[in-house]
């Protein structure tokens, strides 16, 4: 599994890098071509890379929520769930102590 992940990670990476300097160089030629100035050009290259920023983000959350999905599934408990339950048997352990003392 961990090979695969890793897989995937090299193929986004490449996928991210090949974008970028596809869009460099379609933003070049327009520049060259004289169809858009250099400042737009900095510009569009901006919102491209904004975008890309956003839509990394929303994968982010729906490849962790489906993950959180998977772990519940297979029965795993949250970090939260798992807080609550450790401070209740913290407390459940101080009330044993105390009846023991008494």
């Amino acid at each position: 599994m961990s090979d695969l992940l890793k897989k995937g990670f090299y193929l986004g990476l490449g996928a991210a890098l090949s974008g970028k300097e596809k869009a460099e160089k379609l933003l070049d030629d327009l520049v060259q071509r004289g169809d858009i100035s250099p400042s737009q050009a900095r510009e569009m290259f901006d919102e491209f890379i904004a975008k890309g920023m956003q839509k990394d983000a929303e994968w982010s959350e729906q490849g962790k929520a489906k993950m959180q999905q998977r772990a519940k599934e297979m029965g795993f408990v949250t970090r939260d769930e798992y807080e609550l339950l450790e401070a209740r048997v913290q407390r459940l352990e101080k009330l044993h102590q105390s009846d023991n003392q008494q």
